[in-house]
């Protein structure tokens, strides 16, 4: 790697990983010597830019594109452009395509260029005394550009402009404002570089009242009863995920309408790419009633004005909302329009506000180049029926629940990982969400045996994805014994454990459900139960266990009826034994340990003999595996016309008539 791609990697992380200088992944850089220009790929992010993330380009054939003549129609304009600065790229076969800028980096006379979007310059650059307050913190030594439609016009406009300021002071400028999008700061050093933006930040601090400290407010409650509901009511087929902010910033803008005013259009491309062009507000917001009834009257309306279900809308006094196809999506719009929010409360300071006019929309929202960025932002994995559903696995932590949790996070689901072992279980998650996926995973904990405390595990969900589509009831604990053994208390906690823990996950989850099928109706969702072949026959001095696992198939076949008339359907997996867990396996008290200190298996002298005793009952001759379960989830997911019922998975051990 060259020292120069090196350090162009590393300001392009130190950049993109402050929020105050880029959002969602935008900006871009670059590095130039004689002949190659590199810079960064269009959907790489600044944050994690590696070498890879970079395009060469011939910087000879990339002249090309200042002498050549164009169509004068936007669109075939732009695609001619493109074409030519694909011609220029120097390894095509790695398909990756140059920022839409790179004609830009590639006109400033500096070898390195360090374009972003940072909160505070948009402030300036978004309000209507823009070029006066640049002029009079800047002067000369600074170079601002009226808003200009992106791409080839922008370039020759820019062009024009350098050549004149080159001629005006014999060197390039160092610092380019564009009106309504951002800066660019070009040097021969990244060091020099961050001096700058340094600089400039500083200088605008002066002149700018920095904002108040942000403090977060609370999730409301009242939200709980009202997000599963909308995250039907806005998503065309598969629903989506809605994320939620609320802080003392954003409280000051969703007062009325006169407040909402000021943050509800456009003020820079990018939000236009990840929020789309309108944005809608609710003011009745004293009850989940009122906010429905106020979403099905404004929805129509907005659908039919703009063509799209909003992706941001604001409730009074709740907050501001985002729903997109993944969480990664979602979590990016609202990290846009919340900078969208910031800028407007500085624009405001500076003037006023300047919003991107109709036309100056119009052109972004339908230009190709941010069609492209709109589809990579957009990505959300792999086409599979749960790509991007929520899903909660209660005993998630370990053994069953978290292979369970871990396949469904493999398949693109957002993931709620519920157990009571706290350290085993946020360890789990982080290490799931170290993997570069559009979905997340998070771990609450829970004691299913505690009403509440699942309760607040479903409220968990629907606060961090919006609603709930399959809930996974897995937690257990088993206490072999016999009668003489086993005394009260220990029966007690497996019922409340095995037996209630069901109860709860499915009266909790069903709420949620119901919501979300009362606004479409041919919506189904899945409640299931991690039983045993334990549920499906006796268990010799284990009937703790077992008792509480037969109630659990009755439970699921009651569940079933009630519960059929709402789409949802509640199924049980009866595994066989799982060998290689901790619930068998672990030295100190797994099932092998128990079995042999209770006398369970007649002349046992260790635990293989344990093991062996328990495989030779096994047609299959081995112990049930998490293929084996997720091959049984998957299919119960997929069809819509079963419902209580019982799913063996037991190698032909356990055999229904």
């Amino acid at each position: 790697m060259k020292p120069e791609i090196k350090e162009l990697i590393e300001i392009s992380k130190f950049y993109g990983a402050r929020r105050e200088f880029v959002i969602a992944g935008g900006g871009n850089t670059s590095f130039k010597d004689e002949q190659t220009i590199w810079i960064k790929a269009s959907g790489q992010s600044l944050a994690d830019l590696t070498e890879d993330g970079l395009v060469a380009l011939s910087r000879e054939k990339l002249h090309v594109i200042s002498s050549n003549s164009y169509a004068d129609e936007p669109t075939a304009r732009e695609e001619q452009v493109k074409n030519d600065m694909f011609l220029s790229i120097l390894e095509p076969g790695k398909n990756k395509r140059p920022s839409v800028e790179t004609s830009l980096h590639e006109i400033i006379q500096y070898k390195f260029i360090v374009h972003l979007h940072p909160t505070l310059i948009n402030g300036i650059l978004c309000s209507r005394n823009a070029k006066s307050l640049i002029l009079k913190i800047f002067g000369d030594s600074a170079l601002f550009v009226p808003y200009t439609d992106p791409g080839y016009i922008l370039f020759k406009k820019l062009e024009a402009d350098i050549i004149q300021f080159r001629g005006k002071f014999s060197h390039d400028p160092q610092i380019i404002f564009l009106e309504n999008h951002g800066s660019f700061v070009g040097a021969n050093t990244t060091e020099e570089i961050k001096t700058i933006y340094s600089e400039i930040i500083q200088k605008i601090g002066e002149q700018v009242p920095p904002l108040d400290e942000i403090t977060t407010l609370p999730f409301n409650p009242i939200l709980s009863k009202v997000l599963p509901g909308l995250r039907l009511l806005l998503s065309s087929g598969h629903p989506g995920v809605i994320r939620f902010r609320n802080n003392s910033l954003i409280a000051k803008f969703y007062q009325n309408q006169q407040e909402f005013h000021k943050i509800s259009l456009p003020l820079t491309p990018d939000i236009i790419v990840y929020c789309k062009t309108r944005y809608l507000y609710i003011e009745q917001s004293s009850t989940p009633e009122k906010i429905l009834d106020s979403f099905k009257y404004q929805l129509p309306h907005f659908v039919s004005e703009y063509g799209y279900n909003p992706k941001v809308f604001v409730i009074k006094d709740l907050g501001v909302f985002a729903i997109a196809e993944s969480y990664a999506s979602a979590e990016a719009c609202l990290d846009v329009y919340e900078d969208l929010i910031k800028i407007s409360h500085y624009a405001s300071l500076c003037g006023g506000i300047k919003f991107l006019t109709p036309e100056q929309v119009d052109f972004i929202d339908h230009w190709e180049v941010e069609n492209y960025r709109r589809k990579i932002s957009n990505a959300a994995g792999s086409d599979n029926k749960l790509n991007n559903k929520i899903a909660i696995v209660t005993g998630g932590a370990q053994g069953f629940g978290a292979g369970i949790a871990e396949v469904l996070f493999s398949i693109n689901m957002n993931v709620v990982v519920a157990d009571l072992n706290e350290e085993t279980g946020s360890t789990f998650v982080s290490n799931l969400n170290l993997r570069k996926s559009t979905n997340k995973a998070v771990f609450i904990k829970t004691d299913v045996s505690d009403a509440a405390s699942v309760k607040e595990l479903v409220n968990a969900a629907v606060r961090e994805f919006g609603g709930l589509d399959l809930m996974i009831s897995n937690a257990g604990i088993l206490r072999a014994g016999s009668l003489e053994e086993m005394d009260t208390e220990t029966f007690s906690k497996s019922t409340n454990v095995n037996y209630s823990g069901y109860f709860h996950c499915s009266k909790y989850a069903a709420e949620v459900m119901k919501l979300q099928n009362q606004e479409n109706p041919e919506y189904f969702s899945d409640i299931i139960q991690i039983n045993s072949k334990s549920g499906l026959r006796g268990s010799n001095r284990n009937f703790a266990y077992s008792g509480a696992k037969f109630g659990g198939i009755g439970l699921t076949q009651s569940f079933a009826l009630e519960l059929a008339p709402f789409r949802i359907k509640v199924n049980a997996i009866c595994p066989g034994n799982f060998y290689e867990g901790p619930l068998w396996s672990d030295p100190h008290n797994g099932l092998f340990v128990q079995y042999l200190k209770t006398g369970k298996v007649p002349g046992a002298k260790n635990i293989e003999d344990v093991r062996k005793f328990y495989e030779n009952q096994v047609p299959m001759k081995r112990g049930c595996t998490l293929q084996d379960v997720m091959r049984a989830l998957f299919y119960i997911v997929d069809q819509e016309y079963e419902t209580g019922q019982a799913v063996p998975v037991t190698g032909g051990q356990v055999m229904l008539g």
